[in-house]
């Protein structure tokens, strides 16, 4: 049988899934932003900056901003003075991104086109791996993680911002159902695209609840593994250290 994995509610072969979500970043890049603005009110941006905060970028660190691409945590860690590459699979959201970089003025930053699962850089080369919102979307998320803990120097540290599912009671049901009923209506208005957010609020329902996600990080190698739940874990934060 061949290997399957979600997308969205649907299992599909393994094989096909980084294409099938190749084709549905392509098709929100260019409203990728704008739509993070209409479906968090905004608060994405707090929770960005909260992210940033916990990662404690460093002057002259060489970070590595995974799935990055349209610039949003690059250009933050940047202002502290990291060295930041910023990396994703699709060129259309570098193409974003790098556009962004441009019109901000922007320099300093590295674009390259990598798969979160086989990266091409060098083992122990980055202080720090971060990706926002990105490992949902990767076909094997455990060689994704493998592949930031294998380029990561020792003592470097790994961030995870992420949706996941809420344990707030009462707010659950409300989150379920502006996931999947508001989300693809406002694709449908503002990107003209209500197939590709029915997809994205499915992913995160698909997601490994916090618990197991921390697990996973831990099987990668990762020590003092951490999280840190946001709306009662609609978002959270998970880091750990390669010691």
């Amino acid at each position: 049988m061949k290997d399957t994995v979600s997308f969205g509610y649907e299992d599909i072969p393994a094989d096909e899934k980084t294409g099938r979500v190749g084709a549905v970043f392509s098709q929100v890049a260019a409203k990728y932003d704008l739509m993070n603005d209409a479906m968090s009110g905004g608060m994405h941006r707090l929770w960005k900056d909260r992210f940033v905060r916990r990662v404690k970028p460093q002057v002259d660190e060489a970070i590595l901003d995974m799935a990055g691409g349209t610039g949003d945590i690059a250009f933050r860690m940047a202002k502290r003075g990291a060295n930041v590459t910023v990396s994703d699979i699709n060129q259309d959201m570098l193409d974003v991104g790098i556009e962004r970089a441009m019109e901000r003025g922007i320099d300093g930053l590295v674009w390259s086109r990598q798969n979160a699962e086989e990266l091409a850089f060098s083992s122990r080369v980055f202080d720090a791996y971060t990706i926002a919102f990105g490992i949902r979307n990767v076909t094997h998320i455990g060689k994704a993680l493998a592949e930031a803990h294998r380029v990561l120097k020792h003592g470097g540290r790994f961030f995870c911002l992420e949706f996941s599912s809420t344990e707030w009671p009462g707010f659950k049901d409300v989150y379920d159902a502006y996931s999947h009923k508001v989300m693809p209506k406002m694709g449908k208005l503002i990107a003209q695209d209500e197939e590709s957010y029915r997809y994205l609020a499915e992913s995160i329902r698909r997601f490994p609840k916090m618990a197991e996600f921390e697990r996973m990080i831990g099987e990668a190698g990762f020590t003092q593994t951490h999280v840190e739940p946001i709306l009662g874990g609609a978002v959270a934060i998970h880091s750990g250290w390669k010691i």
